[in-house]
């Protein structure tokens, strides 16, 4: 043969594809001093064999490809950034960390801290925690992919590993009637409250701090109009606002930042950022005086109708920013300059709620069923707080998240009894 891909030894270049668009905002936006890291714990009540677990994960790569992807290189004035698709891993994802006393509360700090490497496929570092169980500590570039992405591959790994059934469970049924009209709701054009500062550390290092915690779910009664979600949204709102009050911030309207995943969690789950970014609104006379039945009505109302409204994933706005009428560099420059121009209207904090984790993440009769699992999601300023939560096992799994420039240890640990105190009181019985 003639042609180059006929040669013995000449193998086919990647494949490219331009960055979506959360992808390419996320680019232009990196910052070293806070790292856009997603961390996932999952809680394993046995040993695992690591040599077999690494086997199983590189399997679950090839079978997800999508993951298996790099960040191209290319020249200053290249209009898109590209991912190249990768045949296999640049790197092994499994690692084991290093032992003691410390192993967990590290390997924490290092998926607030090192983001994997976008040049290298995939951008993923799975960390095994050995003590008397076994602690997965998952770190994701969200750059390139988010949580439930990464879940549904770690899913595919457990089968593999274990040789069970991962398959995911059944979503629960919804109510798919028209959401009613809420006029209550406060104007999206004011500027909302932001986190009021607590007392950050005094040499506070790069990425975030974080508190984890597992808490009972919230009870709801059969048939009540709203949803553990809408609790959940509800109990960050009024515990901001309690926060707010007790650190002297004059009282604002509140805007909570709430990812929407419409995906299938099947095998055929599409892989990378897929959530869609919506805005719950509070105003300051619902979170002081409006009865708790009354406010959980507010938020079911608002959060079914943003749901169900159609809306690219971060706003026509930005993917205007992002179609390629100038060279990247120009548009990240350009793209950082309105983030900070529109920063006093960024949303006061995110809930991202990934509900009960449908897998079983069953990794066989040694290691076991998870037990447990958290995740957190970046949280640099201007928010400077995000809330986390998943339930599994019959318990709700709280990660708290916190730009060190804000908050500290002590005011993060303030913020879970706050928030585990308004989400008892959201078990209302009418």
């Amino acid at each position: 043969m003639t042609t180059a891909e006929g040669r013995a030894g000449v193998t086919n270049p990647p494949v490219r594809i331009p960055f979506p668009v959360v992808d390419e905002v996320a680019r232009h936006c990196l910052l070293r001093e806070e790292p856009e890291t997603v961390h996932i714990e999952v809680r394993l009540p046995g040993p695992v064999d690591v040599a077999r677990l690494r086997k199983a994960v590189a399997e679950a790569l090839l079978r997800h490809p999508r993951i298996l992807m790099r960040e191209a290189p290319g020249p200053w004035y290249r209009r898109r950034y590209e991912w190249e698709l990768t045949d296999a891993p640049d790197v092994d994802v499994v690692r084991v960390a290093p032992p003691g006393p410390g192993a967990l509360r590290d390997a924490r700090t290092r998926a607030l801290t090192e983001a994997p490497p976008l040049s290298a496929a995939p951008p993923v570092r799975l960390e095994v925690v050995e003590g008397r169980g076994t602690v997965l500590v998952l770190t994701v570039n969200h750059t390139a992919l988010d949580g439930p992405a990464c879940l549904r591959v770690l899913a595919t790994a457990a089968e593999l590993y274990g040789g069970r059934d991962n398959s995911p469970a059944a979503p629960p049924v919804r109510t798919t009637a028209e959401a009613p009209e809420d006029s209550t709701a406060p104007s999206p054009w004011t500027r909302p409250a932001r986190v009021a500062p607590g007392t950050p550390e005094p040499c506070p290092g790069n990425g975030n701090g974080v508190l984890v915690a597992e808490l009972a779910l919230p009870h709801r009664p059969a048939g009540s109009p709203y949803t553990v979600n809408d609790q959940l949204m509800a109990a960050t709102a009024l515990t901001v606002a309690h926060w707010n009050r007790e650190h002297g911030a004059r009282p604002r309207p509140l805007r909570i930042t709430m990812p929407v995943d419409d995906r299938p969690r099947d095998a055929d789950m599409p892989i990378g950022n897929g959530t869609r970014l919506v805005e719950v609104p509070f105003s300051p006379e619902e979170l002081t005086g409006c009865a708790l039945p009354e406010l959980l009505r507010r938020t079911a109302t608002r959060t079914r109708a943003l749901k169900a409204l159609p809306r690219p994933q971060l706003g026509r706005g930005a993917a205007l920013l992002t179609s390629p009428w100038a060279p990247v560099a120009a548009r990240a420059a350009l793209t950082r300059a309105l983030r900070r121009a529109v920063a006093p209207w960024t949303s006061t904090t995110l809930l991202s709620n990934l509900g009960r984790i449908p897998y079983p993440l069953d990794f066989g009769e040694e290691a076991g069923r998870a037990d447990a699992v958290w995740f957190s999601a970046p949280a640099r300023m201007p928010r400077g707080l995000t809330v986390t939560t998943a339930s599994t096992a019959g318990r709700l799994h709280l990660v708290l998240r916190w730009s060190r420039t804000l908050l500290g240890p002590g005011d993060g640990a303030r913020l879970r009894d706050l928030f585990e105190h308004h989400l008892h009181t959201t078990e209302v019985t009418s």
